[in-house]
C-alpha cells in the first residue's frame, strides 16, 4: 500500500492568509525554518496508479499534483477513484466540488457525515448538479471493501472507528458518527494506515487500535490546550474544540509515544502550533518522543 500525506495543515493552511502569529509570521519571513502547508488530506493507492483520498480539502487541485500517475493515454484522465470521509468539516469536503469535472464520484462516509453534507452544508447536492456520486455508508468497525470506480476490487479495506468529536458547528443535528478515524488495510501486504486527523481523546480502546497499525497519522491540531486564548485569537480550549494538545500530562505527545516500533506521524496542524518551526524545542520534543511532525508530499509504502 501506498500513502502519500497531501497536506498536513489544519483548516486555513500554513500559513493562515489573515494571521500573523509567530509560527505564520516566521513562515512567510523564513519558509526554510517553517515549511508552508496546504489543508490536511492524504491519499492510498494499492498499486501507485488508482488513488483514494481520505478527505478531500479546499487545496485539493494543487494537491493531486503530488500523485504519481502513468501519462494517460486519452484527452482526460482521473486517478481519483473515490474518497473517505473521517467528518464533515468544511476543510475536509469542500474540495469535493472541486472534483466536479470527474464525472463520475464515489463517496464513503458514516450516515451522520452524509447527512449534514446533503442537508446542512449542502456540498454534495452541489457536487451532484455536475457529477454523479454514489454514496457508500461507512459503519464502524465494520470492514468495507474499496472499490475502482469500474466496480473492480483494489485490494484495500478501510475501517472506521469513532473517536471523541462533535458535528461541524453548522450541522443541524448531533448524531453519533460525526467524527472517525480510518484503520485502512492492504490485503496483499497485511500493512495497515490508521488515518486520524481529528480527535478529542485517547482512551485505552483506541490506543490498542493504533498500537496495532504500521503508520498511525495523528491529530496533531495544538500544541497546548489554551494555545488559541493564549494568543488572543480565541475563546475555547483544544479539547473544548475536540482536539486532543500534543504537549503536557495527557497530551497525545505522552500517549503515542508508549507505541514502541510503530511509525506515528502528526497531521492536521493548527498554524499557530509552535512545532512546525523547523529547530524549535517543541520539534525537538516531538522527535525525542519518537515521532515526527508530518509535511506535505510525505510517502510511505506498507
Amino acid at each position: 500500500m501506498h500513502i502519500v500525506l497531501l497536506g498536513t495543515a489544519a483548516g486555513g493552511g500554513f500559513p493562515q492568509w489573515n494571521c500573523w502569529c509567530p509560527t505564520c509570521r516566521t513562515a512567510r519571513t523564513d519558509p526554510g525554518e517553517a515549511r508552508p502547508r496546504t489543508q490536511s488530506s492524504a491519499a492510498v493507492s494499492a498499486d501507485g496508479a488508482r488513488w483514494f483520498l481520505l478527505n478531500a480539502s479546499p487545496d485539493v487541485r494543487e494537491q493531486l499534483r503530488m500523485l504519481p500517475a502513468p501519462v494517460p493515454a486519452g484527452v482526460r484522465h482521473v486517478p481519483v477513484e473515490g474518497i473517505v470521509l473521517t467528518d464533515a468539516e468544511l476543510d475536509h469536503t469542500l474540495g469535493l466540488a472541486l472534483l466536479r469535472e470527474a464525472r463520475h464520484l464515489q463517496l464513503w462516509a458514516t450516515d451522520a457525515v452524509h447527512r449534514v453534507i446533503a442537508h446542512d452544508s449542502r456540498i454534495l447536492p452541489v457536487t451532484r448538479a455536475f457529477a454523479d456520486v454514489r454514496v457508500e455508508e461507512l459503519v464502524p468497525d465494520r470492514r468495507t471493501g474499496l472499490c475502482y470506480r469500474d466496480g473492480t476490487a483494489s485490494g484495500l479495506r478501510v475501517t472506521c472507528i469513532p473517536v471523541p468529536g462533535g458535528p461541524p458547528r453548522f450541522a443541524s443535528e448531533e448524531r453519533p458518527g460525526h467524527t472517525v478515524g480510518l484503520i485502512v488495510e492492504d490485503e496483499r501486504t497485511g500493512g495497515s494506515c490508521a488515518f486520524v486527523p481529528g480527535c478529542g481523546g485517547l482512551d485505552d480502546g483506541l490506543l490498542r487500535r493504533l498500537d496495532a497499525a504500521d503508520l498511525v497519522l495523528f491529530d496533531g491540531t495544538f500544541w497546548t490546550d489554551d494555545e488559541l486564548i493564549g494568543l488572543g485569537i480565541g475563546e475555547r480550549t483544544a479539547r473544548q474544540m475536540d482536539h486532543l494538545p500534543v504537549s503536557g500530562p495527557g497530551g497525545s505527545l505522552a500517549q503515542l509515544g508508549k507505541l514502541a516500533g510503530r511509525r506515528r506521524v502528526y497531521t492536521h496542524i493548527n498554524n499557530t502550533n509552535l512545532m512546525l518551526l523547523e529547530h524549535g524545542p517543541e520539534r525537538a520534543e516531538v522527535e525525542r518522543a519518537g515521532l515526527v511532525v508530518g509535511a506535505d508530499g510525505m510517502r510511505f509504502t506498507l
